[in-house]
């Protein structure tokens, strides 16, 4: 059973109006928008996204004509919105059944296939990486991802098991990365990081919340709210970074030093930061402790115009420290 996290704290987030009309971008098994719809009236309206196909059979069992499901990554979202909406809320964490199912290869404590994938249909699985990659981009891709200070020892010893077989199983990596990891941080599993790099890759993880961010912020009405929850360091920065450019963004470039300006002649920004970062209680982290790493991050729309700027490709060796 998936227990949406930060729950409370998100529905206050959203600050939602009944007659609303607002976004689930990573639907997941639904907990989040099943509170949202109870919370809306007659005429308001929820969205929700996934490209995990177990997430659009979730969906189906919502009999509600005021919800609505497309099954699609949420770097899409600019294809799905045609007006702007109130609020949009992206939890980034895995659920619980992706991460309990042993066929999906997210976790190495139970023996599955090394997949990986949020969309199984689509895309290059975990097991076809390694079989394929240079010993470089692997060390690359455990680093920069995984944040792992033995990534050069891992996939040395990736490349070497790969000569005699290829690694298709979950059991075979964590076997192989605990052989070659000798000391871990206390309660930590050798594979952990490791686990994390793959997935982050092969779903480019980082690249889909660098797209989506601007797109969100675009299709937002003034007023509307922006919560995104975070469960690693990398996607955390990434949502922060983002928030605050926008918070600031046309300050700096558009008033000269020193030009005398009454408050309301300042140039308004795209985004108002809507309270502290929020963290899960010790209750919350005592019942489901996979909410211990989340932080739930807020921002409100301005009526100022916003013009998106690309990101930035995000690719292995690009390095994700302050």
């Amino acid at each position: 059973m998936h227990r949406p996290v930060l729950l409370e704290e998100s529905l206050a987030a959203l600050a939602l109006s009944p007659d609303g009309v607002y976004v689930d971008g990573t639907f997941g098994r639904g907990g989040h928008s099943r509170a949202i719809l109870e919370h809306l009236g007659p005429r308001g309206r929820l969205i929700a996204l996934d490209r995990d196909p177990e997430a659009e059979r979730a969906a189906r069992e919502i009999s509600d004509s005021r919800f609505s499901f497309f099954r699609t990554a949420f770097s899409r979202l600019g294809d799905v919105l045609e007006t702007p909406v109130n609020g949009m809320l992206f939890d980034l964490g895995m659920s619980s059944p992706q991460i309990d199912t042993p066929a999906r290869g997210f976790s190495f404590r139970t023996d599955g296939p090394l997949d990986m994938r949020m969309d199984p249909d689509s895309g290059t699985s975990a097991a076809e990486f390694l079989a394929s990659a240079e010993q470089q981009q692997i060390t690359e891709v455990l680093r920069d991802y995984g944040e792992e200070r033995f990534a050069k020892q891992i996939a040395a010893a990736i490349v070497a098991a790969r000569r005699g077989e290829p690694l298709l199983r979950t059991r075979q990596l964590a076997d192989l990365v605990a052989k070659t990891v000798r000391t871990r941080e206390p309660g930590q599993d050798p594979a952990t990081r490791t686990f994390q790099a793959l997935r982050i890759y092969v779903n480019r993880e980082l690249e889909e919340v660098s797209l989506m961010l601007p797109q969100a912020t675009a299709r937002l009405a003034a007023g509307g709210r922006l919560a995104v929850i975070s469960f690693h360091s990398l996607e955390d920065r990434i949502v922060k970074r983002f928030m605050q450019a926008q918070a600031k963004r046309g300050l700096d470039d558009e008033v000269p030093r020193r030009l005398p300006l009454r408050a309301s002649e300042m140039p308004q920004p795209v985004l108002k930061i809507a309270g502290k970062p929020v963290k899960p209680t010790a209750e919350e982290v005592k019942n489901n402790p996979r909410a211990r790493s989340a932080t739930l991050r807020v921002a409100e729309r301005t009526a100022a115009p916003f013009i998106p700027q690309p990101p930035s490709r995000i690719e292995p060796g690009a390095r994700w420290r302050n």
